[in-house]
């Protein structure tokens, strides 16, 4: 499924173990939650976070967030039971680390459909191993349930054997190859997280790299960092203004048969027009988002 466009400027982990948390996750600003089964959660505790967090979508209450439920990997014993339980949960996707092949993406597909999982129910991908990353193409068209992929920095940088620097060059060809397989299929792609929660001048760097490279937001492991990541993956008011002039624009000129027209000393063709509708159209999405969540 070519990904429904939505704000993902911030999509925060949350523990599945941690009652309080998925709580508290509905006071959150962030754009979406993923409702963590795997790292965060301790082999002696999986089922009970299974459990908790199907019942907590199951109840409600989060709003127009988009749900992630990150299920244990596929050679694990807890797998097979956090997808069937997950398919029916109401959560918008499951989200599957370490991928590696299409086929782990089809063998996923297989048991969420014969657990009766709806159709519009997305498969999102973790990608954050060597051998994923050179299959990012495959894996993006494997299934058409695909939603999106979410970059595993720090796996992906523990597996190069590189440092895990402030601007990440280590890893840009990883993270650029993410982002062509995903964009060429119409997927969602989210930056990975920054690890150092005392650092805010570092982190809201890194969301700016994110952005410049082109990723749609940030996954975060701290309510701390929601703000400064909705601020820099929101349009500016700037980059609005200037869209919706565009537009106007164009329109006008295309009313009279011109292909292109110049606004303010500046060349707009339709490419421009494309991208100028989409940041107006994200604008909006993210001005109602803010609205239901109360913020």
């Amino acid at each position: 499924m070519a990904t429904v466009t939505r704000p993902r400027r911030s999509v925060l982990y949350m523990p599945g173990s941690n009652q309080r948390a998925l709580e508290k996750a509905r006071t959150l600003a962030a754009d979406g939650l993923i409702l963590d089964l795997e790292d965060a959660v301790s082999p002696d505790a999986k089922e009970v976070a299974r459990t908790q967090v199907v019942e907590a979508v199951k109840a409600g209450g989060y709003g127009g967030r988009e749900l992630l439920v990150r299920v244990n990997g596929l050679n694990t014993p807890w797998f097979h039971a956090d997808v069937v339980a997950a398919a029916t949960s109401g959560a918008h996707a499951i989200l599957i680390p370490k991928v590696e092949s299409a086929d782990a993406v089809r063998q996923v597909d297989a048991i969420m459909t014969a657990a009766g999982a709806p159709d519009n129910m997305a498969i999102w991908c973790m990608m954050e191993t060597p051998r994923g990353i050179l299959r990012a193409e495959e894996i993006a068209g494997a299934s058409p349930r695909m939603g999106g992929f979410v970059m595993g920095t720090s796996d992906l940088a523990k597996d190069l054997h590189c440092a895990h620097t402030a601007l990440r060059l280590p890893m840009v060809t990883s993270l650029g190859l993410c982002l062509l397989a995903a964009r060429a299929y119409g997927l969602a792609v989210l930056d990975g997280v920054y690890l150092d929660l005392a650092d805010d001048s570092g982190f809201e760097a890194s969301c700016v790299q994110g952005l410049e490279l082109g990723f749609d937001g940030k996954t975060l492991i701290h309510p701390k960092t929601v703000d400064a990541a909705n601020r820099v993956f929101a349009p500016s008011e700037r980059e609005i203004e200037w869209s919706q002039k565009i537009i106007a624009a164009h329109a006008e000129a295309a009313a009279e048969g011109k292909g292109v027209v110049v606004v303010d000393g500046k060349l707009v063709e339709n490419l421009h027009v494309e991208n100028a509708k989409r940041i107006v159209k994200l604008a909006e999405q993210i001005a109602e988002l803010s609205a239901d969540l109360g913020k």
